[in-house]
């Protein structure tokens, strides 16, 4: 009898499938965790960023583009990571 916990399309996969399916959960378990870091990363960043914005000169906004890649590269794996993780969750 299938695992009726398993989503119904994932129920008759070949060994092969199977295996490809956990590398894409396990690539997608660690974009998630690297977008995490990037989002701790962009907290502390946000604590310069208006003192940055208010006294730099000009274009000159170091922290703020530092903080603008962090908070993209934080969306960007995330929504992948989520992509990627799809189906039923990893039990460790």
């Amino acid at each position: 009898m299938a695992n009726s916990l398993l989503p119904p399309e994932e129920r008759n996969l070949t060994p092969d499938q199977v295996e490809a399916l956990d590398k894409r959960r396990e690539w997608g378990h660690t974009l998630l965790v690297i977008a995490c870091q990037f989002a701790v990363i962009a907290t502390v960043l946000l604590l310069w960023v208006g003192q940055d914005l208010t006294y730099s000169p000009g274009w000159v906004h170091p922290m703020a583009y530092y903080f603008a890649i962090a908070v993209t590269l934080v969306v960007v794996l995330g929504l992948t990571g989520l992509i990627l993780r799809s189906g039923t969750p990893r039990i460790d």
